[in-house]
């Protein structure tokens, strides 16, 4: 099925006959930050797809396989267009905005899906901001597979020029989708120190092997490189849009991971009853619900407040995305903390299906910078502001 056809189908199925889809709109009179009808018929569809194709069951027998990703859903994602559903028509995609983008992150996070679309997607943008949109057909049609070799560590990756291209040596953090990547992008200081984005096309030779890891529905190797050939990308700039893309990345899929958690907890506080009562019927049990809403709710506000921010290219686009990996990251944590609370002992079991979510939102709240790491980029990034009295909300 064909993206547009799709899209169209959507519309259909679901009621709206509206010809472009609707954005997130700001006006100097209204700010709405609600999902718009067809933002909703896309949360419902790709929630059915996921369904069908990533059910716990399923999941959970992917996951003591030796796959890398799951192949039978990815071709599905493919043939819907997800992976190009921010690009463009002319390149193949559905041309909207970063918010749907997270309304799809966010279902595969509640939905702990094997595939490598972060990954891959995070690539594409990367690529189409260089102008190498002749490299993003692949990625659309799910040819290739991307990853991306980020590191916290300053300096733990470095290039030198070498004529029309560059050599990279250094080894970046655990990274997603490694060892089946056909291409990676790269971080990594340059001869002067500076920040910079660089591709390369990865040989079998190069490629990591798969590391033991708690998260068993993905995939994770470590980069070593050692005068690896690459091309460069952008500079700084570059290396901050990709860092933004994927906090906001993680975000939305550890929202989608918080609230699936949340869903689950409420239903089994309804049905496991203890003293003739059903457990939710107690005070302390409500709390922890009522505060695993709050926590939600708040990563919910973030995340899509950061993916309007960067799809509108706004000047606080990068302090959104660190706000909202800050929240989503310690949230998360308070967030599935209190779900293995509310569902006792068999929640700590690998038994459970809670157990994928506690280990999917533990990585994600490493990938491209932890909590701590992103307060301190906001205090770097609020600090001008504060140094000349303006406020910084």
């Amino acid at each position: 099925m064909m993206p547009t056809r799709w899209l169209s189908e959507v519309r259909a199925r679901f009621g709206f006959a509206c010809d472009t889809p609707r954005r997130l709109a700001v006006t100097s009179a209204l700010m709405d930050f609600d999902l718009s009808d067809d933002q909703l018929a896309l949360r419902d569809a790709a929630n059915e797809l996921l369904d069908g194709f990533a059910k716990p069951t399923q999941v959970r027998m992917f996951s003591q396989g030796s796959g890398m990703y799951d192949v039978a859903l990815w071709d599905a994602m493919v043939q819907q267009g997800w992976l190009g559903v921010t690009f463009d028509e002319s390149l193949g995609g559905l041309g909207l905005s970063l918010v749907e983008l997270a309304v799809l992150l966010e279902a595969l996070g509640a939905h702990v899906a094997p595939v490598p679309f972060s990954s891959t997607a995070l690539a594409g943008r990367a690529l189409l901001r260089a102008d190498r949109a002749d490299l993003v057909p692949p990625l659309l049609d799910g040819t290739w597979i991307a990853s991306v070799a980020w590191s916290k560590r300053a300096g733990a990756i470095r290039a030198v020029p070498d004529g029309d291209t560059w050599r990279l040596t250094g080894r970046a953090d655990p990274s997603l989708y490694a060892p089946t990547a056909d291409l990676v992008i790269v971080p990594a200081c340059d001869h002067e120190g500076q920040q910079s984005l660089f591709l390369v096309h990865v040989a079998s030779t190069l490629r990591p092997p798969r590391e033991p890891a708690m998260d068993l529905t993905r995939p994770l190797g470590w980069w070593d490189f050692a005068d690896t050939i690459a091309h460069r990308l952008g500079g700084t700039d570059a290396v901050t849009a990709l860092t933004d893309d994927g906090a906001v990345f993680a975000s939305c899929e550890m929202l989608g991971c918080a609230q699936a958690v949340l869903d689950m907890s409420v239903q089994y506080a309804k049905d496991r009853v203890q003293f003739g009562r059903p457990i939710g019927s107690f005070q302390a049990v409500k709390h922890r619900c009522a505060d695993m809403l709050v926590d939600v709710e708040g990563m919910r506000s973030t995340a899509y407040w950061a993916a309007w921010s960067l799809g509108a290219e706004s000047q606080d686009a990068s302090i959104a995305a660190s706000t909202a990996k800050c929240w989503a990251s310690d949230a998360s944590k308070r967030v599935i903390a209190s779900g293995l609370q509310v569902h006792g002992g068999i929640g700590f079991t690998w038994e459970h299906d809670l157990h994928f979510y506690l280990k999917r939102a533990q990585l994600d709240q490493l990938q491209f910078g932890d909590a701590a790491f992103h307060r301190n980029r906001l205090a770097q990034l609020l600090r001008p502001r504060v140094a000349a009295g303006e406020s910084v909300v």
